[in-house]
């Protein structure tokens, strides 16, 4: 059976129980905290780096990184904070090294490893919704999010990943300045200006929740799931 569908750990234990028995080497609870947090990490990552492909490599390290390290974790923080850190600290990372080779005119024959995003496809979307829609609402549906995740891309960066962690992610204020290492007063009036730039670009009652943008589901998840615990295998391997 692929590793990605093993799951004998427990998915209802508290962070703190999984981070314990990460620490101990147990992958089973990994997979349940990468299931747990994957959309939000990769919601943060994509809204530092703007490509889907990019941002789930970065969650795939962020993870791989969270694991050898969850020995340190002292729980001085929520863990879902610790890792948006990391998710976001390796994000910028990328972004770094991008920018650094912007000069560079790279031709790439991978439709997915250019600066736009593949077509939704039904195992990377795949909500509930779809499969009781009619076939023009569910059409639209697609469309306004498109439309309302383009418009969430057009942000300027230093309000969008805020926005992203408020909104989309529900997180709350005090969650994000931790997150992002500045003050809980920033992170209101960032939100702020950010809603309101939204409101003027989109149009009224668009018609789509925020909680459907940056779906990591069905087999964005996996990947993500099953390059992580590749990685780990190969290095115990070695």
């Amino acid at each position: 059976m692929p590793l990605s569908l093993v799951r004998t750990a427990d998915p209802t234990l508290p962070d703190e129980a999984l981070a314990c028995r990460i620490a101990d080497g147990d992958t089973d609870a990994l997979q349940v905290l990468m299931r747990r947090y994957n959309r939000r990490l990769f919601r943060t990552a994509r809204s530092i780096l703007h490509e889907d492909r990019d941002a789930e490599d970065a969650v795939q390290d962020a993870f791989y990184l969270a694991y050898r390290a969850m020995g340190t974790f002292r729980g001085e923080a929520r863990l879902s904070t610790w890792l948006v850190r990391i998710v976001a600290n390796e994000a910028k990372r990328r972004l770094r090294r991008r920018k650094r080779h912007s000069a560079v005119i790279v031709l790439n024959d991978s439709p997915h490893r250019t600066g736009e995003s593949p077509e939704p496809s039904m195992d990377d979307e795949a909500p509930a919704a779809q499969h009781t829609e009619q076939p023009d609402a569910a059409i639209f549906r697609v469309q306004t999010r498109k439309l309302l995740e383009s418009r969430i891309d057009a942000l300027p960066a230093v309000y969008r990943t805020v926005f992203v962690l408020r909104a989309v992610d529900d997180m709350p204020v005090e969650d994000v300045a931790a997150c992002l290492g500045i003050p809980a007063a920033t992170v209101r009036s960032r939100f702020f200006r950010a809603r309101g730039l939204l409101r003027a670009a989109l149009m009224r009652d668009i018609g789509v929740g925020l909680e459907e943008s940056f779906a990591c589901a069905g087999a964005r998840c996996d990947r993500i799931v099953a390059g992580v615990l590749a990685r780990i295998e190969s290095r115990a391997a070695r």
